[in-house]
């Protein structure tokens, strides 16, 4: 398996192997790998002659220092999982050096408004560092195919926005979201959570369904209501946000379309860990 650290490192060695009609597959992560980042490197493997996956904890779309912090680190154990997939699959697990070249500050992006919204809403800044990381990257990588889960599924509207704006010759491709046994979304946060924490955290994926089956004969606002009414219930919990949005615009429901696509996101915090899951509507 082939590791790198440095960015004129990996882009030297992808020069060297890849051909004028080589497809080189793209998996960005920040590393603490599940199943769910995992299915992404299968299909990568699955669909390019050249797979790169990045384990990288990207300071500037942090803006809580503590998560920050806290944000599990497993390189060691990154690196077994990853090669147990596919021991061809190239890792690039550069330093915060060696990306920003000293200056860790994230640039300033126009997504047509998209960073505004919830994520956006109540991360200020969160977007503007995954556009300025996710950049950097594809500019180093170069791939052909980039690889995200739905989980993320503004994220990937945000860097569809910035290909789009910027463009770069990469298609992104949205895999579906990986569940626990109890169908909490899996995610690299979900490690900070205790036994007790993981089981009691499937309530949002239960609420979302919930949600799911009121929106078909609900307004969004009645459904909105009857979300946030469930998980009060629960104290252990802190709904943060819920939000029923077009999934093109991301823009908020407020009267039902037949002809738009709509989606449920959601954020709670259990004990400081912030979840994020989502699940369409129609």
């Amino acid at each position: 398996m082939q590791i790198f650290d440095r960015k004129t490192a990996l882009m030297d060695y992808l020069s060297s192997i890849k051909t004028t009609n080589s497809s080189i597959g793209f998996v960005p992560t920040m590393g603490a790998l599940h199943k769910g980042h995992q299915s992404l490197m299968i299909q990568s493997t699955q669909e390019n002659d050249i797979t790169v996956v990045s384990i990288f904890v990207n300071p500037t779309q942090f803006n809580n220092p503590e998560d920050l912090e806290k944000y599990p680190r497993t390189l060691d154990d990154d690196i077994v999982k990853i090669a147990q997939i596919n021991s061809n699959i190239i890792v690039f697990a550069p330093t915060v050096e060696d990306m920003y070249e000293g200056k860790t500050l994230s640039h300033s992006f126009d997504f047509d408004g998209l960073e505004n919204k919830m994520e956006g809403k109540f991360r200020p800044g969160h977007f503007d560092g995954v556009g300025t990381i996710v950049k950097l990257l594809f500019e180093i990588v170069q791939p052909t195919n980039a690889y995200f889960g739905e989980k993320d599924f503004q994220q990937v509207q945000i860097v569809k926005k910035m290909v789009e704006k910027s463009h770069l010759p990469v298609s992104i491709v949205m895999c579906p979201i990986l569940r626990e046994t109890n169908n909490l979304a899996m995610s690299s946060r979900n490690e900070r959570l205790t036994l007790q924490e993981r089981d009691e955290a499937s309530i949002i994926y239960q609420t979302l369904k919930g949600a799911k089956e009121k929106f078909a004969n609900n307004s969004a606002k009645e459904t909105t209501q009857w979300v946030e009414n469930e998980l009060n219930k629960n104290k252990k919990f802190t709904l943060e946000y819920f939000e029923i949005a077009d999934e093109d615009t991301l823009s908020t429901c407020v009267l039902k379309d037949k002809n738009k696509k709509y989606r449920a996101f959601i954020a709670v915090f259990i004990n400081n860990v912030r979840l994020i899951d989502t699940i369409s509507l129609n």
